[in-house]
């Protein structure tokens, strides 16, 4: 079993990353192999609806010069996938929604490539926000026909600067809790 992570901020090393961390430890605890892709700040373009992968069917974005097509085939090779943002403006990154608008398209597109498959969002937040966030997310796992995670609470985690969501006692229960159902659930699947 696999699980891919997608860490939707610019920030290498800011909080977003680090709750990511927190729900792989515990699924790597539990055996389940994960990876964690860099999304944010990358140069990555929109979905343009030009209904192309519907034509095609292979898998693939007709949009080329970026990395999404890479990020698709894991996606679409994984058992699990988290997708992490931080709240800008009351909403995910403009990475992560190209992520989520071009997989999405290619995924339906093409058979339902994401349908039964486990998946979990996870927000960074400093105050408020994160659940337009969080909704954002799951609104790809409730189209594509996945089986959502929740945890103790939201799957959010409270933090400015980085590492400040470290401090955040709930937000790392969340976390833990949120790995451990994550697990669950793709056992209990027989992903």
């Amino acid at each position: 079993m696999k699980v891919v992570a997608f860490n939707g901020s610019p920030r290498r090393d800011g909080n977003t990353i680090r709750l990511l961390h927190m729900v792989c430890e515990i699924l790597e605890e539990e055996g389940i192999e994960t990876e964690i892709v860099q999304v944010g700040g990358k140069s990555v373009h929109g979905c343009t609806a030009c209904m192309k992968c519907a034509e095609n069917l292979d898998h693939k974005c007709v949009l080329t010069g970026d990395p999404m097509n890479e990020w698709m085939e894991k996606m679409f090779a994984a058992d699990g996938i988290i997708i992490g943002s931080p709240t800008y403006f009351g909403d995910l990154t403009p990475e992560a929604k190209a992520l989520i608008d071009r997989a999405g398209f290619v995924a339906l597109a093409n058979g339902n490539l994401l349908n039964r498959k486990v998946g979990a969002a996870v927000v960074a937040v400093r105050r408020a926000g994160a659940i337009h966030v969080y909704d954002s997310i799951n609104h790809l796992f409730g189209i594509s026909g996945m089986v959502t995670v929740g945890s103790s609470y939201w799957n959010i985690g409270v933090g400015l600067v980085p590492g400040e969501v470290d401090g955040d006692l709930e937000g790392r229960k969340t976390m833990e809790d949120l790995g451990k159902n994550m697990a669950w659930v793709l056992k209990k699947l027989g992903a």
